[in-house]
């Protein structure tokens, strides 16, 4: 039997420090350079010989002649020695060491993907630079030591380098690094700085901020937030009918709506968390691109009468399984099904949350099922983002809403549907839409007074429809103290500083939208007001960044596509400005600058002709 690993390592310690004992009693000249020093061990190593000796030893010689040792050679890294369960290899240059190391662990992934979790191979890789000391072909010393105690650090499938590796490697590569922090390693006598290679399929715990060799970005900077944070991605639909994916893509919108009503957590938008959909994830990766210490994951499989749902909460930094379960009831039961997830959920990540609070945010709008169907295959429709999808859900909710004459919920969508045919000029029957936008927002919220989402909604009716401003800036304000966890509450109440004439406040709050769902394909939506405010008080550098960052998100929206070319042509980028308004008439034929709400709704005199001189030089037609 192979001794264990841990034995395998004190002896490996041991014996470093022998040769340099020896030098120091004899007075030999010690040889010292300075190198790039990879140690690498396989994960999990006494499990696996524990279940398959001869199986485990074939599976890895087999890996190392046909990848590991090929690739370590081909980046002019030595072989210096190895042992049961991993090796020593020394590198003249810190780049060749991580590019090496990437290649090998991409090369396990790939080999990985038909291997059972249970009997896969997976290397755990550090790297440091430092100075080691050459002893009849072997090398030892504190750069050996360390680059050994950083591995430690190393998830399976991950890539560690210490800080002395990473001045040497930054801006070398295209890699991205998450810095992990000072970091005290066993027998190592001061602190060492780690870093997480993002080029790796895993990468090690939970980091605090990204340092990207390649993109500069700041937004993508995502720390921790100081409270239980959670994303919870898109639900596996399990029924095999592709016709039943808004149905699955629906429970999980409902469980993020209840989630975020705890102002105690910090809950990522449905957006962001959709950016997911349809992929195989790495929790971890996940956790750190959206921010989150925890991420729930499920599915749903509706057959003939009945559902069942399957979730579990992950932890993302280490990827342990905090909670998982099953729920099985008939069809007409699946609120209270939905309601027993997220209350498993929130009873295991916020204890301390009032019964109170769990009994609102589990209280449902409508009881009616066919509705909520509808309602469900409105969302689908509305995140769609297309003229035809938006008449689709405009039917859609308006079918929940007859169904369910109190489903407020739905009542406020309509309102929605309709003041956005005007927003991006696409209603045949203006006046018709403005006041049923108006006539609906003040119907749903006499329904759902409390609800957030009602609460905003009718607020951006209001304000786009009607200009009250002051009603508008009451309503998101109560919005946002019902629920600030929504990002749709925190971008709408942008827009709405904008028309109450607050910029400041309203880069602020869409700059909270943009935290709260930082990956959502209508991020957009909440930069377009940061944009605006920057520009209009002129900060005309900082306009120009974020109106290029909600272009990018989607440049397909008329509205971003209008605030976008009146920024450029007043910066002087009157060629792009002019190609952006080429979109817009492409998009809506005939649109002119006076039809334009969203301009004569503007509170201040000069921030509107502000708008049109931008628009009017972009040549928008008046």
């Amino acid at each position: 039997m192979d001794p264990s690993p841990k034995a395998t390592r004190r002896a490996l310690m041991r014996k470093l420090e022998l040769p340099i004992l020896g030098a120091l009693l004899t007075g030999e000249r010690v040889e010292r350079r300075l190198a790039a020093v990879l140690a690498a061990d396989v994960a999990g190593y006494s499990r696996l010989m524990g279940n398959d000796e001869e199986g485990t030893l074939a599976r890895l010689k087999a890996v190392r002649k046909a990848l590991v040792d090929p690739t370590i050679a081909a980046h002019r890294g030595r072989i210096v020695k190895t042992t049961g369960d991993g090796m020593l290899v020394e590198f003249a240059s810190a780049v060749d060491a991580v590019r090496g190391a990437i290649e090998v662990q991409r090369g396990m992934a790939d080999q990985n993907v038909s291997v059972p979790q249970d009997v896969r191979i997976e290397f755990r890789i550090g790297i440091h630079v430092g100075d080691i000391i050459i002893d009849d072909n072997d090398i030892f010393g504190d750069g050996v030591n360390v680059a050994a105690r950083v591995e430690n650090e190393c998830e399976p499938g991950g890539v560690c380098v210490s800080g002395n590796a990473f001045e040497q490697i930054r801006g070398k590569t295209n890699f991205r690094f998450d810095d992990l922090g000072e970091k005290t390693l066993k027998n190592i006598e001061r602190p060492v700085r780690l870093y997480a290679v993002r080029g790796a399929p895993s990468v090690a715990t939970t980091t605090t901020a990204t340092v990207s060799v390649m993109l500069s970005d700041k937004s993508r900077l995502l720390p921790l937030p100081n409270r239980p944070s959670i994303a919870v991605l898109p639900f596996q639909n399990m029924s095999g009918d592709p016709e039943q994916e808004y149905f699955a893509d629906g429970m999980v919108e409902d469980i993020i709506t209840a989630l975020s009503r705890f102002k105690s957590l910090f809950v990522i938008a449905r957006n962001s968390s959709f950016t997911y959909k349809g992929k195989a994830v790495d929790i971890k990766q996940v956790g750190r691109e959206l921010g989150v210490r925890y991420v729930l994951e499920g599915s749903v499989r509706k057959a003939g009468g009945r559902v069942r749902i399957t979730g579990q909460l992950i932890e993302a930094s280490t990827g342990a399984h905090l909670w998982a379960d099953k729920f099985d009831g008939e069809l007409e039961d699946v609120f209270d099904l939905q309601d027993r997830v997220t209350s498993n959920v929130v009873g295991l990540i916020a204890p301390k949350i009032e019964q109170m609070e769990i009994e609102r945010a589990l209280r449902k709008s409508t009881d009616d099922l066919a509705a909520y169907d509808y309602y469900m295959r409105g969302l689908a429709a509305w995140y769609r983002w297309t003229r035809s999808d938006y008449d689709e859900a405009l039917h859609l909710f308006s079918k929940a809403t007859e169904l369910d004459p109190n489903y407020a919920e739905a009542i406020a969508w309509v309102a929605v549907c309709h003041y956005q045919r005007l927003l991006q000029q696409w209603s045949v029957e203006p006046e018709k839409d403005a006041a049923n936008a108006l006539r609906l927002a003040k119907r749903a919220l006499e329904i759902g007074r409390d609800d957030a989402f009602v609460l905003t909604a009718a607020a951006t009716a209001i304000v786009f429809v009607s200009g009250d401003v002051d009603t508008a800036v009451t309503l998101a304000d109560r919005a946002i103290q019902s629920n600030a966890n929504s990002a749709r509450c925190w971008s709408n109440s942008g827009w709405i500083r904008v028309f109450a004439g607050d910029p400041d406040l309203a880069i602020e709050h869409g700059l909270k939208a943009v935290q709260l769902d930082p990956l959502g394909t209508h991020r957009y939506f909440a930069l377009v007001p940061v944009a605006i405010s920057y520009f209009l008080t002129g900060r005309n550098e900082e306009a120009r960044v974020w109106a290029e960052r909600a272009l990018a998100d989607n440049p397909n929206v008329p509205t971003t596509l209008r605030y976008v070319a009146a920024i450029k042509a007043s910066i002087g980028q009157l060629e792009e400005a002019r190609q952006i308004v080429s979109r817009i008439l492409e998009l809506n034929p005939g649109e002119t600058i006076s039809k334009l709400a969203l301009i004569r709704y503007l509170p201040r005199a000069d921030y509107r002709q502000k708008l049109v001189d931008g628009l009017r030089l972009a040549g928008l037609p008046d």
